[in-house]
């Protein structure tokens, strides 16, 4: 019996794309992809509803080293959507044999991504992954040249479809054709392609060429500010995130907290010298309860220590605060 895997975003184009060659009677298996800036969850709600096994692959360090560095560049902001796909394919078209699977889908659309979909990314895409000859893409078939699979009958061409452009239009009808009810919308996924997250990110490498993982998790906390190239400083925004914030920070980090006023945690990361505990105790005073006051006493120490220093902070303004904002 024929067998495929299939790339699971997590998407609707993905699953649609599973759900086509599965009516033809191939077995489909799922792929999925996990790093440090999407995760598994969409894409196993998305198979169930079409009843594929799915498989979870883990390659955040690689993926993390491509982001920083990738051939062909990043989107319009840190998102190497081509160097990502071919990625993604590679590590696919290394499972084919150990599934016993003949070719791959996608869920990729042409023109539907002006810079990572046209005619010229998605050749650029299969020639980069190793796999050419065994990548098909069900919803654009028909726009491009026939694939090895097409032409050696193993999938039938006049089954699969001529989708293109950025119109959903198509998709959803075969959304609702086969009960698929339940699924994102297509700009959610990916934190590369949120502009905030993106900016922080940028900082973070220029600053850490091997960020650890905690490093990248606390880009999504409350406001980032940067006083001097050896430390970063964070301002949690909810009492929320002061709690969640917690399970990414080290001892190496520090935290400050207004002595006799509620108000938001301050952390600092990295190595920092005087301005940064300086500037992070003024920040400590213009967000807690005592911002009014001429000045603030700030306790600070390292993460589960006790906060057993002491200093007098007059409170930063906006003004001062918006010119080290990441």
């Amino acid at each position: 019996m024929t067998k495929a895997l299939a790339m699971i975003s997590g998407g609707l184009d993905s699953i649609l794309a599973a759900k086509l060659i599965k009516e033809q009677g191939i077995e489909v298996i799922g792929i999925c992809f996990k790093s440090y800036f999407f995760g598994p969850e969409n894409a196993i709600r998305m198979a169930k509803q079409i009843d594929i096994p799915l498989v979870v692959v883990d390659f955040s360090k690689e993926h993390l080293a491509m982001v920083i560095n990738p051939k062909h560049g990043h989107g319009k902001n840190m998102n190497p959507c081509i160097d990502c796909h071919a990625m993604m394919m590679n590590y696919s078209g290394k499972l084919l044999e150990e599934y016993g699977a003949d070719f791959i889908i996608t869920g990729e659309v042409l023109n539907q991504r002006p810079m990572s979909q046209n005619r010229s990314s998605l050749d650029i895409v299969k020639k980069e992954s190793g796999y050419s000859d065994k990548i098909l893409r069900p919803l654009c078939a028909l726009n491009l040249k026939p694939t090895r699979m097409e032409e050696e009958g193993l999938v039938d061409r006049e089954k699969l479809l001529k989708i293109s452009g950025r119109s959903r239009k198509e998709q959803m009808e075969l959304a609702e054709k086969w009960g698929i009810v339940d699924y994102p919308s297509p700009a959610g996924g990916c934190k590369l392609t949120e502009p905030n997250f993106s900016k922080r990110l940028f900082d973070l490498v220029a600053h850490d060429s091997d960020p650890s993982e905690n490093s990248i998790k606390l880009l999504n906390f409350g406001r980032h500010m940067r006083v001097t190239d050896s430390a970063k400083i964070i301002s949690t925004r909810t009492s929320d995130e002061a709690r969640d914030i917690r399970k990414y920070l080290s001892e190496d980090d520090y935290v400050f907290l207004a002595r006799d006023f509620g108000g938001s945690m301050i952390i600092v990361t990295g190595n920092p010298g005087e301005a940064d505990i300086e500037f992070a105790a003024r920040v400590t005073g213009r967000y807690c309860k005592g911002k009014g006051q001429e000045e603030v006493a700030v306790k600070y120490g390292r993460f589960n220590h006790a906060l057993d220093t002491i200093i007098s902070a007059e409170p930063a303004q906006d003004s001062e605060i918006e010119k080290y904002l990441i």
